[in-house]
């Protein structure tokens, strides 16, 4: 079949034509078969063909036609939850060791876009800026924290409005916090240069290959089958990484997250001097809201500016709009600005905010909901589940002792929670 093409994003603009791949044709045999070509399925697939492994990605549209070529290429630090509050839930020890993995989560990024000379624009830095008094009080004990639990150092603390403004350029800041130690990438390149990187060492992937059924997910010992309109792939192990766009093919996984959308716009090109004026650091920032702003610079100097909508699931909000006037809010100084690109995207949500890692029998793996966060988190749980096939299971096993719960009221009941959950996190947003 005929995949769709990219969304029209300013990743996608802002790319050369990406290779066309072909759609799976006949019976193939694998030793590993990845369920979707994101950055977890090709983080696996390249670390499985750099081991030696026969490894098949199936994608049902184009490579990195999801989240991972959509998203505001923010690379964080830590997890969506916070770590104080992983800590109580998990323990101590348990909480070091995922903080060490969000660690290497980073650092993963940076080996392979060194050692596969990946041009995807990768930057230091990013800025979490405070909007409100109480703000300030959680970024402060972030920071402590962080330093005297986990020996994270180098945050800088921006304690006033004045002193953010080294940073970015708004009136609306009160102060904020500088991690040094992150920073944000064209993640639509990023992606594509994992696609190159994982064919090279051997994977193959296809293109316009939805799985429409799968066979042998039980806890036997024989093969994993995978059905597409073309053919199927017969292999020792699966890896599922379609995250919020698997859709229904495994109901039991589908329960344990929420579908939630967000959306970007970039504006027209603003020139050194304008960026200049809005980002001087030239970082990623975020703010401290619930519904929160995150936006950067991209290297033509335009302002890509995301968020979510705080309003009704049930329609299609209009990005341009409530995203424009968040940047005049914002940005007066840039308030003539046009905006040349509006695009969004379906992100999977966890009860918990934590990456959902685990198994459906001896020889099915799958990693879901990052939550806003996947950006190299993702990377990192591919290649843990890229471990767990070769029988390395200890950063497998960390993740999956994780406790998960479905959200409340099932299927059915999703959307008007969210519905419900949107109205009361905007709410808290007004809480001065």
């Amino acid at each position: 079949m005929t995949p769709e093409p990219h969304v029209p994003s300013y990743y996608a603009a802002s790319i050369a034509a990406a290779a066309e791949r072909p759609a799976l044709g006949g019976d193939v045999r694998a030793d590993v078969c990845v369920v979707g070509a994101g950055f977890t399925g090709l983080s696996a697939a390249l670390e499985l063909a750099e081991r030696g492994y026969r490894v098949v990605v199936l994608e049902a549209e184009r490579v990195a036609w999801g989240a991972s070529g959509r998203n505001g290429g923010q690379i964080g630090s830590g997890y969506p939850s916070s770590m104080a509050r992983l800590s109580r839930w998990v323990g101590r020890d348990d909480a070091r060791r995922l903080f060490d993995l969000a660690e290497a989560a980073k650092a993963l990024i940076r080996t392979r876009v060194e050692r596969h000379d990946i041009d995807c624009e990768l930057k230091p830095g990013n800025f979490q800026a405070a909007l409100k008094p109480r703000h300030m009080e959680e970024i402060k004990a972030t920071r402590e924290f962080w330093s005297d639990t986990f020996g994270y150092q180098g945050l800088v603390l921006a304690e006033s409005g004045a002193a953010a403004l080294a940073y970015v350029n708004s009136p609306r800041y009160i102060g904020g916090l500088y991690d040094p130690g992150v920073g944000h990438l064209h993640p639509l390149k990023y992606a594509l240069g994992l696609a190159a990187a994982a064919e090279a060492a051997g994977a193959s992937l296809y293109e316009g290959s939805p799985v429409t059924a799968l066979q042998g997910l039980g806890a036997g010992a024989g093969q994993v089958t995978a059905e597409t309109p073309g053919g199927r792939v017969v292999a020792d192990h699966l890896i599922l990484c379609g995250n919020a766009y698997l859709g229904d093919l495994v109901p039991q996984i589908r329960r344990l997250y929420v579908p939630v959308g967000s959306y970007i716009v970039a504006t027209e090109p603003l020139g050194e001097d304008r960026a200049a004026q809005v980002i001087p650091a030239d970082c990623a920032v975020f703010d401290s809201n619930h519904i929160l702003n995150y936006y950067r610079l991209s290297a033509d100097r335009r302002l890509l500016f995301g968020g979510r909508s705080g309003t009704s699931p049930f329609r299609e909000p209009d990005p341009k709009g409530f995203l424009g006037a968040r940047i005049r809010v914002l940005f007066p100084q840039i308030a003539d600005t046009s905006i040349d690109y509006a695009w969004g995207g379906t992100l999977a949500m966890t009860a918990s905010r934590m990456p959902q890692v685990g198994r459906l029998g001896s020889r099915v793996t799958f990693a879901q909901g990052y939550s806003g966060e996947g950006v190299a988190m993702s990377g990192l749980v591919g290649q843990v589940l890229a471990e767990a096939v070769a029988g390395q299971m200890a950063r497998f096993d960390l993740f999956d002792r994780l406790p998960h719960r479905a959200f409340p009221g099932g299927r059915m009941l999703q959307k008007p929670a969210l519905a419900l959950g949107l109205l009361w996190y905007s709410l808290c947003d007004l809480v001065p």
